[in-house]
């Protein structure tokens, strides 16, 4: 874990972060974006990045966001106001939510309209359920994207919500998906 970190400390220090625009901007100072999901099941953290553990489950995340501009710790970042529906059906009934967040996402790694990241935020849902026994929840997505020209980005992500083991129900949500982003 040290050799990452420090690996992705030297990438921030060598990354183009001095640079005028915001890769997930340009230079617009707005975004808009659509994201919708897949369940991929409940349970660990570790299914954001780990595809061979994925039960798809019949749930699925709509979710709009807007965002602006900001530097995380040099880092080209967004600040995000999200809000997602949960759409839960057949075996998962009773287990959709709506929910309103905000959230930051920054880039770890860009190269020539890529780029590729990280984000956290938390959330309040309308309801409890028998996944996740709280309305207040911590989202966790992992995404990469790509800037398709000015206007327009598309990214492929996969999100974590759960409450950090706040209460003894605690199994988690997790969505794959696709988004699309207009910056303004």
């Amino acid at each position: 874990m040290k050799k990452f970190l420090t690996a992705l400390f030297l990438c921030n220090l060598i990354s183009p972060s001095i640079a005028d625009t915001n890769v997930f901007f340009g230079d617009k100072m707005n975004s808009f974006s659509l994201y919708g999901a897949q369940s991929t099941g409940s349970g660990s953290l570790l299914k954001l990045v780990q595809p061979g553990i994925w039960e798809f489950s019949p749930q699925t995340l709509i979710m709009a966001q807007y965002s602006q501009p900001i530097k995380f710790f040099r880092l080209d970042s967004r600040l995000n106001l999200d809000v997602g529906q949960n759409f839960a059906y057949k075996s998962s009934h009773g287990l959709h939510f709506l929910g309103i967040g905000i959230s930051v996402d920054s880039a770890l790694l860009q190269y020539d309209g890529w780029y590729m990241g990280i984000g956290i935020g938390p959330f309040m849902r309308d309801n409890m359920d028998r996944w996740v026994e709280s309305r207040l929840v911590f989202a966790e997505k992992v995404f990469i994207g790509k800037n398709l020209n000015d206007d327009w980005n598309i990214e492929l992500f996969t999100v974590h919500f759960s409450n950090g083991n706040f209460t003894s129900a605690n199994e988690g949500f997790n969505f794959v998906g696709l988004g699309f982003g207009y910056k303004f």
